[in-house]
């Protein structure tokens, strides 16, 4: 297979897009067309399957490969689609790749392989030679707290000699390493840089950073877009009344982002993310609110805390509109 190139260097909202599920280990297709277009009509400028909020590594393959199918087919290219094909097994990741490249899909993930510890030596060799296979450019993923791996700025580097290399997604939540990649790849303008938490997107906007993939655009696309929108054009112009929309939106996002907490004692983790993001928007009537096996659904008291939070909002029903003229 040919390989592809982007038609542009990504920016912007591209969520973490949830895995709709019907069962443990069935996709809901009905409740996927929803969710798609609910963050294509949102405004979102791509979308990221299998990642964490995605529940990919706890998906069996054969449900992953069904998801980008029906995904990519009724995406139709509106916007980019890129797929994580990060797995404990180099044939798996390679397959996968295969399999979103036919689907249509626009780009593909990695983060380092987990469970064996890689030397960044070893890191580097695993990313090229799959770099040298794969038939779509490859976005990096640094997610230290899950897969207990990081792509040092040494290896991240290197790694940027690399056409078919685009970009990385940091979720490492240090943004001094974040300021660094960016220094780093100023010799590579089609080289994208996307931060990973939410609570960090703003600032990462004003170090350089080229967008966000953040899970609570699953539910209010419309909020993140705008901050986006509003943060890169604050940059631009400079005006003090623009950074008041800018941080009142932020404001909003921190408000969405309590969903995480319910139940977890102030402790988000990556489980809290997922069962609270799908909380949501199963109240929303989007997608019901069935995990991948060994997580568990919010309890019916959790699910009252995240309507309360849905409500103080104005996120009772799908939210639509101009997110800056919601009642302060």
């Amino acid at each position: 297979m040919a390989f592809r190139e982007l038609d542009r260097p990504l920016r912007g909202i591209i969520p973490p897009m949830v895995t709709p599920l019907a069962a443990p280990d069935r996709l809901d297709e009905a409740a996927l067309q929803r969710l798609v277009e609910h963050l294509i009509t949102g405004g979102v400028h791509g979308l990221f399957l299998l990642g964490t909020c995605g529940e990919g590594p706890a998906l069996s393959y054969q449900l992953r490969r069904r998801l980008v199918d029906r995904v990519c087919a009724q995406v139709d290219e509106r916007v980019p689609v890129l797929v994580s094909i990060t797995d404990t097994s180099y044939a798996e990741s390679l397959a996968l790749a295969h399999c979103a490249a036919d689907a249509g899909a626009d780009a593909l993930v990695l983060a380092p392989p987990y469970y064996f510890p890689l030397e960044q030596s070893e890191l580097l060799a695993y990313v090229l030679r799959l770099a040298g296979e794969v038939p779509l450019p490859l976005m990096l993923y640094n997610m230290p707290a899950l897969t207990k791996s990081s792509f040092e700025l040494a290896t991240v580097r290197r790694l940027m000699d690399e056409p078919v290399v685009v970009g990385l997604k940091d979720s490492s939540g240090n943004l001094d390493y974040f300021q660094t990649i960016r220094q780093l790849s100023s010799a590579r303008p089609d080289w994208t840089l996307l931060i990973g938490p939410e609570h960090l997107l703003l600032r990462s906007l004003e170090l350089g950073g080229d967008g966000g993939v953040s899970g609570g655009a699953n539910v209010w696309p419309q909020l993140f877009v705008q901050m986006y929108e509003a943060a890169t054009a604050y940059s631009e112009t400079v005006l003090a009344e623009q950074k008041d929309v800018v941080n009142y939106l932020a404001d909003q996002a921190d408000r969405l982002g309590q969903i995480y907490l319910v139940g977890r004692a102030g402790r988000i983790s990556a489980s809290s993310v997922v069962r609270g993001l799908k909380c949501a928007l199963s109240l929303l009537g989007i997608c019901d609110d069935v995990v991948a096996e060994h997580m568990t659904r919010c309890s019916p008291n959790e699910r009252q805390q995240v309507d309360g939070i849905l409500r103080s909002l104005g996120l009772r029903q799908a939210p639509t509109g101009d997110v800056t003229a919601l009642p302060r």
